[in-house]
């Protein structure tokens, strides 16, 4: 069928020989077009016949994403394209991934051993050469100060003394104490903290020295660069070093031995330079080899993960399968729309040929009082209108679907808030660049917003078009109005004729053929002119699209051949809203033919008031007292009409279908698999009474009001147009004109790049999103709540083709 009734479903049955099963399923995953039922759904998913199978998936699906993980950390990632691998299946799949999972996790523990050992030499070395330069300095300042020593020792007998060597100047070498030292690096962030509970720890009997070490370090436990410093810490006594290396430990200091021997520590440089250079070469080695294997899964990843991802699809569908006493066939049930039956029957075909059963598939139509789900089948360009349909609800099977009507009053809503074609041909540019490369865009992972914007291109080009046609009709290209269909119908009477009003203005010329004259913009009448024109505007377009889903409602009723929908719910729908606003917009297009100074105002709120006064000057044409005490009279009729006879004929027909005066054909069937699904729809759910009629109740205030509000709140429709009209003025009177009135090219510039800024960010993006969520509303509420229930399922069949886009 067409867009405007969801397609035809039927309730399928699928008898499956077990050998011809898992290619069936495939089959009908590339065909899309068959919607399983969970006939195991009293089973938890451990109790499944295909539990182990999923099990396996799952794993699959681990080392997967673990090989995605780490050639997102190697910098690599999968090809758009993959070099297939033709004729593998599940097991030879699950081999080759652990033997690549277990080959890459050794690789990783190898590299990660030799990189800890590496940034410990590093450290070593680093050590080596600040503490070297410790003790060279100190030996250097102590043989300086010797040489005084000699020179004075004669005269003075003692000196103060360099810290290591003052006890071998002082006392006799025999008695000499000997420090201890230990060496490591430590965070510098921590460094004076380490350097205070040394202090305190040995009551002050420790000499701490340390270097700032300029480059950054890789840390051997944590692996990442920070700053550390390398420190010498000189003590005396066992009890002081067990100190000091608790302190280093619960600091997170790397403690590494040091000679004090210059040869020594010469041979300890060349050999810690040379182990780096080794192992240098040898993690260059790993990494290599490791890139190489990398590059190897990025070929084939793609292909792997969408294969995982459909075996996994495949048993999660033959979990919902019941298997017969026998265990040699599998039963399935499911919707499928009525045009795809000779394409599942094909498939089913080719599955049992392929698979060499010798039993073929049964397919078999059952009979149900169930409610299919809603399938519609759109194109990329209906496909969006249709989302913003199904945001609000899905339509019930073969309900008037309003996507159908949304393709064009969607974006003529927003044009009317939206009207000027400067700026829809700027949006219209925009979305013709998404539409042209849209072949890339679709290959692409873009961002939320971006995406969003895409899947939207054509919604947003209707909206463009018809920014543009409204804009002609308001005459307004950024708020600049141009003669483009002929000259203007007036001229000035005199020189002043512009700043006193419009009454200096004389017709010179016949009307403006097409859309508001020029000469309007930039009088002082132009805004209550405007005002007056969008407000009447608005209010007929909301009349004429409430009367729509009215008579939506109507061919709702008639295709369900609901007949009291017809006589007392349409019907009196029609006669209250038309009474009221149909008459209004009666007037509004009476007084614009006339040309009648009748104030409408006063003729609505007296014909409630007083509708037996005459008119008098706001009279617009004859007989119009009379018309307006019959629709007076008609909408109060109307109330009640709505209100009590529908809840009375629910319970007459509740009672005859209980005395056996109106019964259902049986459809005879000798099996029972037929009769199953009849089963609970045979179930009588007792008839209330009293909540029909507090729900129709409900109703009839909800329309009655609601046709009041509603009306109101089409005039979002004026309000939006005339801010984006004033914003758009605003924005040239006073950046891009007041800019170019300075005469200087600077002014000039800024005012410009001020004006783009404000066009773009302003009235292309906020008030954009601001008109695009205002009609949306309109259709939501307004237009859809008069016929669309909503509350419908969605077809969603089993199919291979999202499968690409799922994240797991």
């Amino acid at each position: 069928m067409d867009l405007l009734r969801s397609e035809p479903m039927q309730l399928v049955q699928l008898i499956i020989p077990i050998e011809a099963a898992h290619r069936t399923i495939s089959y009908l995953g590339d065909l899309g077009l068959f919607q399983f039922k969970d006939l195991n759904a009293e089973k938890s998913p451990f109790q499944r016949t295909y539990a182990a199978q999923l099990k396996r998936c799952g794993e699959m699906a681990r080392k997967l994403r673990f090989f995605r993980d780490q050639m997102t950390k190697a910098g690599l990632s999968p090809p758009a394209w993959c070099s297939r691998s033709d004729g593998i299946d599940l097991d030879s799949l699950e081999v080759k991934l652990g033997e690549l999972e277990a080959e890459l996790i050794e690789m990783n523990a190898n590299h990660d051993k030799l990189k800890h050992g590496y940034s410990e030499l590093l450290e070593y070395k680093l050590v080596l050469q600040k503490a070297g330069e410790f003790f060279h300095s100190a030996q250097s300042s102590a043989a300086a100060q010797q040489k005084a020593v000699d020179a004075q020792y004669s005269t003075e007998g003692s000196i103060d003394s360099p810290l290591l060597l003052e006890q071998e100047m002082v006392t006799d070498p025999s008695k000499q104490v000997k420090l201890g030292y230990v060496s490591g690096l430590v965070l510098r962030e921590k460094a004076m903290a380490f350097e205070r509970i040394l202090f305190r720890a040995t009551r002050g009997n420790v000499f701490l020295r340390q270097s700032v070490v300029e480059e950054l370090v890789i840390d051997p436990a944590s692996g990442e660069e920070v700053e550390k410093n390398v420190f010498v810490v000189f003590f005396s006594g066992e009890r002081a070093k067990n100190k000091i290396t608790k302190i280093c430990e619960a600091f997170g200091a790397n403690l590494y031995p040091f000679k004090e021997d210059l040869g020594k520590q010469f041979q300890m440089i060349t050999e810690v330079t040379g182990r780096l250079e080794e192992l240098k070469t040898t993690i260059d080695v790993g990494l290599a080899h490791h890139s190489n294997l990398l590059q190897t899964i990025g070929y084939q990843f793609e292909h792997w993960n969408i294969l995982a991802k459909k075996e996994k699809s495949i048993y999660h569908t033959l979990n919902m399968l019941s298997i017969d006493v026998s265990k040699k066939c599998l039963v399935a049930e499911g919707w499928c729309p009525v045009f795809a039956t000779n394409q599942i029957q094909n498939t089913l075909q080719r599955a049992m040929i392929d698979s060499n059963a010798l039993v073929g598939p049964i397919f078999h139509v059952l009979k149900t009082k169930e409610s299919p789900p809603t399938y519609f089948r759109t194109n990329k360009f209906t496909s969006a209108f249709q989302e913003i349909v199904d945001a609000y609800g899905v339509a019930k099977y073969q309900e008037a679907n309003p996507g159908v009507y949304t393709i064009i009053t969607f974006p003529f809503l927003f044009a009317v808030m939206f009207g000027d074609w400067g700026h829809g041909i700027c949006l219209s540019l925009a979305t013709l660049y998404f539409i042209i490369r849209e072949k890339k865009f679709s290959s692409q992972k873009l961002g939320d917003i971006t995406e969003m914007t895409f899947g939207g291109r054509y919604v947003i080009l209707m909206m463009a078009l018809f920014s543009i046609y409204t804009g002609l009709i308001y005459n307004e290209f950024f708020s600049v109005p141009f003669e483009l269909f002929g000259p203007s119908a007036y001229a000035c009477r005199d020189l002043t004729c512009r700043d006193a009003s419009t009454e200096g203005l004389v017709k010179v010329g016949p009307t403006y053929p097409f859309g508001v004259d020029p000469k309007w913009h930039g009088t002082r009448s132009e805004l209550p002119f405007l005002n007056s024109l969008k407000m009447k505007m608005s209010i007929l377009l909301g009349v004429a699209q409430m009367n729509l889903g009215i008579i939506l409602s109507y061919f709702n009723a008639k295709f369900f051949q609901n007949e009291i929908n017809i006589w007392y719910q349409f019907l009196p729908q029609m006669i209250f809203l038309n009474s009221l606003f149909g008459y209004l917009s009666l007037l509004i297009i009476v007084k614009w033919c006339t040309g009648s100074q009748a104030d409408l105002y006063h003729v609505m709120i007296y014909m409630f008031l007083s509708p037996t006064d005459d008119l008098g000057e706001n009279q617009l044409f004859v007989g119009q007292k009379f018309l307006q005490i019959l629709l007076l009279l008609s909408a109060l009729v109307a109330v009640p009409w709505m209100l009590f006879p529908k809840p009375f004929l629910l319970k007459k027909q509740d009672q005859e279908r209980h005395q056996g005066q109106s019964y259902a054909l049986l459809h005879n069937s000798d099996d029972p698999l037929e009769m199953e699904p009849d089963h609970k729809s045979n179930s009588h759910e007792e008839f209330e009474f009293t909540e029909v009629f507090v729900h129709q109740l409900i109703h009839t205030i909800e329309f009655v009001l609601g046709a009041v509000s509603n009306t109101a709140s089409y005039l979002r429709l004026w309000a939006l147009s005339l801010a984006h009209s004033e914003l758009s003025s605003v924005f040239y009177d006073k950046v891009l004109l007041l800019a170019w009135g300075f005469n200087n090219v600077i002014i000039l510039i800024v005012g410009v790049v001020v004006f783009v800024c404000a066009t773009v960010g302003v009235l292309l993006v906020m008030e954009t999103l601001s008109a695009f969520l205002h009609a949306l509303r309109l259709h939501w509420v307004e237009f859809q709540n008069k016929f669309y229930e909503g509350n419908g399922c969605k077809f969603q069949p089993f199919s291979f083709a999202q499968l690409k886009d799922d994240d797991e």
